[in-house]
């Protein structure tokens, strides 16, 4: 299946043009051991405020009981899908320090480490679809997530498979072209609304 299209102002690394959210995996595909701990040091090694490192994260691998649980709390959209994929990470954001003060934003730093796990995903032939279409509180319950510890996101990890296998709305969306606002439209200077320029514009 060919990748959707990315229109590039200027050319930016393979890895980053190249990733996008599937929803088709192939549901006969596993993740060793070496693959899942390069992509968990990936997350490991994102910067963090004052190296304060608040993300927690839970690994399900299909068949065991974590993914089962991490897919029990889905969406209905996203389980139509997601049992499909390798592993089922669920990045969860402390809210307080070691020291008992409040982290800044721990949404932020947590968010870090999930897109460094994402683009480690790319760097070893697998996809990466991040999920905010899951039931928290059940989250947290499924999987004894103490209070001060927030769920933020769900990742599905896995090896492309064709778009075929989607329903047909799902396969719509999985094969159209990617987007994005113009440059000029998402970076400001002198003023809000202004447009950065460069001495590439015309």
């Amino acid at each position: 299946m060919s990748l959707p299209l990315t229109e590039q102002a200027v050319s930016v690394h393979p890895l980053l043009a190249g990733r996008w959210s599937p929803r088709s995996f192939d549901a006969t595909h596993t993740i060793g051991d070496e693959e899942l701990l390069t992509l968990l040091e990936a997350a490991r090694w994102a910067p963090s405020a004052g190296n304060s490192q608040p993300w927690r994260f839970l690994v399900g691998r299909r068949g065991d009981s974590t993914y089962q649980r991490i897919f029990g709390a889905l969406r209905p959209g996203n389980q139509s899908w997601a049992d499909r994929s390798s592993l089922l990470v669920a990045a969860v954001a402390a809210e307080l320090r070691e020291d008992g003060t409040p982290h800044h934003d721990p949404s932020y730093d947590t968010a870090l480490a999930v897109a460094q796990l994402v683009v480690q995903s790319a760097a070893l032939g697998l996809h990466a679809h991040q999920m905010g279409g899951f039931d928290p509180a059940a989250l947290s319950t499924a999987l004894n997530i103490p209070d001060g510890y927030r769920p933020l996101s769900v990742t599905a990890v896995g090896a492309l498979a064709s778009a075929d296998l989607l329903p047909e709305e799902l396969r719509v969306r999985e094969t159209a072209t990617r987007e994005r606002r113009p440059l000029a439209e998402t970076f400001f200077a002198g003023s809000w609304g202004d447009p950065l320029r460069t001495g590439q514009d015309g």
